[in-house]
């Protein structure tokens, strides 16, 4: 008699994932358990009798809900995240639950990265603002070309070393700061980097060293003038003093994918009443920052290999084999 196919519980479960899910879980010979809430203490028990489950990462997993999932049986969970700082990996392990990310398609992310820079020197917003209203005259302040910058990269994983690669391209001078440095690439201890930057990118995880990474002193060792881009994870900056650097035009401009607080704001449809977050509503109304909400991810292919990832991980805690 053949084994029963192996269960997996998806959590937090938005609609173009599930389809994908649906078509590729069985390809594995998974059966997938999917809802679109978020995990809970409450829902813990959607995974009962899996011992895998997959997680979101809008929404941050509480001890608690840990706890209950390694109550029911759950013994891997699978983030279809890059990025852990929404889990408490130390506590699920005491637990006796194991935490594995994905990878997924670093383009996605590296391109988006370089529109953002190439909309922050050619001060975009300002331009399509202005266009909108049907004022089509040259704006007031002439672009940059990135030939002609210097652009620290904070991390050089597999996205930051996507983000060099494509700089390149373009011509410009590269200096990046990383704890783990690979060949290739010009590194810098990090004041130094901030110091020579025209442009900063940021692409190092979240973690206890790295939160607030660029605070007010960071800030202040920057280029006058220079520019800001996060498609990592918000609490790198000190929201706080980069709202100040750039009010008082210490700062050029930013560009965020991710902010601190972005919990309950972004992927929300907030045009019905206030938006909760102040630092967001001060950083919109500054010509020279553009906000994203957390989409450089968002592709066809990157969400793809998300889903895909996110079973093979399962399967491979399933046949012992550990998630790298």
């Amino acid at each position: 008699m053949s084994e029963p196919a192996p269960g997996m519980t998806i959590y937090g479960c938005e609609p173009d994932e599930a389809v994908l899910f649906r078509e590729l879980a069985p390809r594995f010979g998974v059966t997938p358990t999917i809802t679109d809430a978020p995990v809970s203490e409450v829902n813990a028990g959607l995974a009962s009798g899996n011992r895998c489950v997959s997680v979101g990462h809008k929404t941050p997993v509480t001890n608690a809900t840990l706890l209950a999932l390694s109550q029911v049986g759950v013994a891997y969970v699978s983030t279809r995240s890059v990025g852990y700082d929404h889990i408490d990996v130390g506590y699920a392990e005491r637990v006796g639950i194991s935490v594995g990310n994905v990878a997924y398609s670093p383009d996605s992310v590296a391109d988006y990265t370089l529109m953002l820079m190439l909309m922050l020197v050619r001060d975009a917003k300002s331009v399509l603002r202005r266009a909108d209203e049907h004022d089509y005259r040259l704006n007031d302040v002439r672009g940059k070309e990135l030939r002609d910058l210097t652009v620290g990269v904070i991390g050089t994983g597999r996205i930051g070393t996507a983000v060099v690669d494509r700089l390149r391209g373009f011509g410009s001078r590269v200096v990046a700061y990383d704890s783990r440095p690979r060949g290739g690439i010009d590194y810098a201890e990090l004041d130094e980097l901030l110091r020579s930057s025209d442009i900063v990118t940021l692409h190092t995880p979240l973690d206890a060293g790295t939160y607030h990474l660029l605070d007010r002193r960071r800030f202040e060792l920057m280029k006058a003038g220079a520019f800001v881009v996060n498609t990592g994870r918000g609490p790198l900056l000190d929201t706080e003093a980069l709202v100040a650097a750039l009010e008082n035009g210490r700062l050029g401009g930013a560009a965020l994918d991710v902010l601190e607080g972005e919990e309950g704001v972004f992927y929300a449809d907030c045009r019905g009443g206030p938006v909760r977050s102040e630092l967001l509503v001060r950083l919109q109304k500054l010509p020279t920052v553009l906000i994203t909400p957390h989409t450089a991810y968002y592709t066809d292919h990157a969400l793809g290999d998300t889903v895909e990832n996110s079973i093979v991980n399962c399967l491979n805690f399933e046949s012992g084999k550990r998630h790298e």
